[in-house]
Formats: structure tokens, C-alpha cells, sequence
């Protein structure tokens, strides 16, 4: 016996739906904010009547996921998952950043219905290839999300109801992936999301104490220094944090910004400038990093002899790949705020105008509202979203007028 509530909510879940194909923006008001766009970006991609999700190669996916940080966590804690899955009936699935599925286990009727749409590993569940679903929706925003019956843009999956949530590196908080559990809709639970993060939890409580992130096919997973400077400044060696005073973490930022080395000159000029600081106060520091890195920093020229890995670089690659709302969730704040280094306050520049003006060039609505909690008195790029979007309907339009109106 199905219950009302789940069937008053089905049916509206398919009013909302059928008033979004046969009449477009009339089912903004219909639907949660998230729902809509992700909507609307499907509608722009592909059609309501998509039967499946399309195949990323095989053995690149089997390749990506054989030895991941992922794939020992979930080792680790599968009799739980596992167990998970065939007490509720639910299909369990982990995924990539992307979204590609890389893992998954089902109950005996969910395993036949998942197999039937691709939701399996090597399966693409951004919404742009498959409509909208609660994997996207909780990679795309970093949060939990649900997705209910016809919520779904396509029509293959309105049986369905998926909770999701975003798995994290504890040691950086950098987004590894999602798991997802998802069943029929005539079983969805209140419990359900809690239960998707308990989940999300249980494997980031499993990962070993070093997860490189995978910068691309061809990246190999290794051991190494991972430096945070946007905005609050953090570093680890192996997984490690290292306490460093200031000064030590500016000398090392530079470091690990210039991989072929500098010379003794050159990096007193970038972290002292002009000030009337010797040549063996840095050398000093210098020592003291060689022995908090254990001697992984050659001298003539200084560099250092491990893998590296900074938001700075990361947040930079985001703009030169026209990732701008991904460029704008990674960027932190300000780089090593209070700097007195010219050469890394010249950097801090050059990072945030590079940000703001990718922004200008491209305003997506969602993006320019996260860009505009950190620069709230940033009118001219609100402004450029606002003309962007002309006379055209968007969630989010209430929202940028009120950042708007409160920075003036």
C-alpha cells in the first residue's frame, strides 16, 4: 500500500514536469530552484525520451578506479554498503567528480532496473547526458540533494527516488565523488538523505591518509605536498599538516609555484623585496622547511622533490579551461591575505582580477551569486549577469537583484 502523501507528491512531481515540456518557464514556480536549472540545462542538451546514460570507456574507467583513494575506502567499508543496499532494496553507487559511476552494488529488483538505464560503473549521470538526478545535483552544489519520481528530466527514471551526497578528502575537502542510493519512489523514506550521508561519511572515515586527486588520465597517484592558499592557508605532506610559521608558508608557496627552482637571489627578492632582511635570516627558514619536508628541498637552485599540488594552480587551470563556476567554488578567498611578499601579493592580483574577469566573460548566474558572498560590493559583475540573462526567467534573478540593491 503506497502512501497518500507519496502519492499527493508523485502527482505533483508529474503536474510540474508535464507543464515544464508542454509549457517551459510556467514550471519555475512548480519546482525547487535546483530542480529548475538543472532542468533547464538538460532541456538545452538532450531529449526528454534519453532511454539510458551513455558509456565512458570501459577500461579507462576500470583504470581511474583500480588503486584510487576510492576504491580502498570502499573495500573497506563494502559490508556495510553492501548490506545497506539489500536491507532497503536500494541501488548504491560512488562516482568520479564528473559523475561517471565507478562503483556500484543492488538489491535483487534494483540491480535489474539499474542495469537497464546504464547505472552502472562507466556510467555518465551529469545532467547534461542523462537529465537531472541527485548525483549531479550533489556534486554540482557540494551538498546533499534528493531527487523525486518526475523530478527527474527523463521519463525513464520517474519511478525512481535518489539520494545523494558528496564525498570529501578530509585532509584538503576537495570533492572526490558521490555516493548515491537510490529505489522506487513508492519507497522513499524521510530517512533516506541522512541515510545517503551517513553513507558519505562512512567512506570518507575509510580513506587512506594520502588521496592525491587524479588531475587527469594520464596523472599517476602519488605521495606528496598539497598546499591551500586561497583564503586560510593550509599544508600537508603525505596526508600530514605541517605547522609553519608565515614567512615558512610564503617561502614555501613560492617554491611550490615555480617546480624548475629558484635561486637564492631570486627568492629573497620575491619574499623580502626591499625590505633590509639578510641573507641568512633565509637561509634559516630554508633549513627549517628542508627538515619539516624530511630534505625533499635541493639547494642551487631551491626545489622541491616531491609531487605538488595548490588551489592557486588549480582554481587557474578551472579559468583557462572556461570552468568559470568551477573556478569560483575553488576559489577560497584572497591568496595568503595580510602577504607581505611582492611577489605573491603581485600573484594574489593577478588571481582574483583572472577570476573576475572570466566571470564578466561569462556570468553564470549560480556562480556570480557565490563570487558575489566573497566581493559583495562587486556591483559591475552582478550588473553583467543581470543584462545576461535580459528578459529572460532564472531562479536565481530574485536573489541577484537583492545582492544588487544591498551593495548600493
Amino acid at each position: 500500500m503506497v502512501r497518500p502523501d507519496l502519492q499527493q507528491r508523485r502527482l505533483e512531481a508529474m503536474h510540474a514536469w508535464n507543464t515544464f515540456v508542454e509549457r517551459g518557464d510556467e514550471a519555475a514556480r512548480l519546482v525547487r530552484p535546483e530542480i529548475w536549472s538543472s532542468w533547464t540545462r538538460s532541456g538545452a542538451a538532450l531529449s526528454i525520451d534519453v532511454a539510458e546514460a551513455p558509456l565512458a570507456d570501459e577500461d579507462e574507467t576500470r583504470e581511474y578506479w583500480r588503486g584510487s583513494a576510492l576504491q580502498i575506502a570502499v573495500e573497506r567499508v563494502e559490508s556495510d554498503l553492501r548490506r545497506t543496499a539489500e536491507d532497503g532494496d536500494l541501488v548504491i553507487a560512488v562516482t568520479d567528480p564528473d559523475t561517471r559511476i565507478l562503483w556500484t552494488y543492488g538489491g535483487r529488483v534494483m540491480r535489474r532496473k539499474a542495469e537497464r538505464v546504464n547505472f552502472v560503473p562507466g556510467g555518465l549521470w551529469d545532467d547534461e547526458s542523462v537529465g537531472t538526478n541527485a548525483l549531479d545535483l550533489a556534486g554540482r552544489q557540494d551538498a546533499p540533494a534528493m531527487v523525486f519520481s518526475a523530478e527527474h528530466y527523463a521519463q525513464v527514471v520517474h519511478n525512481w527516488v535518489c539520494w545523494a551526497a558528496p564525498v570529501h578528502e578530509p585532509g584538503t575537502g576537495r570533492q572526490l565523488g558521490v555516493l548515491d542510493l537510490s529505489t522506487t519512489w513508492d519507497r522513499s523514506h524521510p530517512i533516506g538523505l541522512a541515510t545517503a550521508q551517513v553513507m558519505a561519511r562512512l567512506i570518507e572515515t575509510a580513506l587512506p591518509a594520502r588521496s592525491p586527486r587524479r588531475a587527469g588520465p594520464e596523472e599517476i597517484f602519488a605521495p606528496g605536498l598539497v598546499m591551500t592558499l586561497l583564503g586560510t592557508a593550509e599544508t600537508r605532506l603525505d596526508g600530514q599538516r605541517l605547522l609553519l610559521n608565515r614567512r615558512q608558508t610564503e617561502i614555501l608557496a613560492l617554491l611550490a609555484l615555480h617546480p624548475d627552482g629558484l635561486s637564492l637571489d631570486q627568492l629573497h627578492a620575491m619574499v623580502y623585496g626591499d625590505q633590509a632582511v639578510t641573507v641568512s635570516t633565509l637561509k634559516a627558514e630554508v633549513s627549517h622547511l628542508r627538515h619539516a619536508l624530511g630534505g625533499q628541498l635541493a639547494s642551487r637552485p631551491y626545489r622541491l622533490l616531491m609531487p605538488v599540488d595548490t588551489d592557486v594552480e588549480h582554481v587557474l587551470a578551472l579559468i583557462r579551461q572556461r570552468k568559470v563556476r568551477a573556478a569560483v567554488e575553488a576559489y577560497g578567498g584572497d591568496l595568503l591575505p595580510g602577504t607581505n611578499s611582492p611577489a605573491l601579493t603581485e600573484l594574489a592580483e593577478y588571481v582574483a582580477v583572472a577570476l573576475r574577469e572570466a566571470l564578466l566573460a561569462d556570468p553564470e548566474p549560480e556562480a556570480v551569486l557565490d563570487y558575489a558572498q566573497r566581493a559583495p560590493y562587486d556591483t559591475q559583475v552582478v550588473e553583467a549577469c543581470l543584462h545576461d540573462l535580459g528578459a529572460r526567467s532564472h531562479p536565481a534573478l530574485p536573489l541577484l537583484r537583492a545582492r544588487l540593491a544591498a551593495a548600493r
